[in-house]
């Protein structure tokens, strides 16, 4: 978590809280993307997702529906990022209820390849590297389950209509949690040999 701050701290001001988003609500790029600002509840601490930008060779940027109906979604976000979401909607957000949350440097609509330019520049900065956009969803994810979220709870904030992937998240839980008790076994382990063989608990 505290290199998601470093990222977002390194990026240009209207970016910042982009980072944090895609961190804590696991949206997807596309998702972030086509926010609009009636899309964000401050009070509530909600974000409705009913629509994700594209980007093709073809048709360039647009702006469709989720590709399932699972997409369409209200996904909450921590209190903790209330006031920094309220500054940035009063400071760099396209006006009127349907303006875009996001938006490029000089105004216009994010595109992945602007986005991975000043990405970049702030993994140098916060010292870090081999690390993707695409990895703060991951994240996301993983705090989701790690919370407690059940599979059909995770379906609904990742916006899938199949179980695979929440399960997929779970799983890495599961494995966390075993590494944890693998690291205690060593200290156990670690212990008993310090002790000549004695488990500490028995003295009689």
């Amino acid at each position: 978590m505290p290199e998601v701050y470093r990222i977002a701290d390194a990026m240009p001001p209207h970016f910042h809280v982009l980072v944090l988003l895609a961190a804590f609500t696991g949206l997807r790029f596309g998702e972030l993307a086509a926010l609009q600002r009636h899309d964000v509840d401050l009070e509530r601490r909600t974000i409705s997702v009913r629509r994700s930008q594209a980007e093709t060779r073809t048709q360039g940027l647009t702006i469709t529906a989720p590709k399932s109906g699972a997409g369409i979604r209200t996904v909450a976000f921590p209190a903790s990022l209330v006031d920094e979401l309220a500054a940035h909607l009063s400071q760099h957000v396209e006006p009127g209820r349907s303006g875009l949350v996001f938006v490029g440097q000089r105004g216009g609509r994010l595109r992945r390849n602007n986005i991975r330019r000043v990405w970049l520049q702030a993994l140098r900065a916060a010292g870090l590297s081999d690390v993707h956009f695409h990895d703060l969803r991951r994240t996301g994810n993983t705090l989701a389950a790690t919370g407690g979220a059940t599979t059909r709870e995770l379906m609904h904030r990742m916006g899938h209509s199949s179980v695979r992937a929440a399960l997929i998240y779970q799983h890495l839980v599961n494995g966390c949690d075993q590494a944890i008790a693998d690291h205690v076994d060593e200290q156990i382990q670690r212990s008993r040999r310090d002790r000549g063989g004695s488990d500490g608990l028995s003295g009689t």
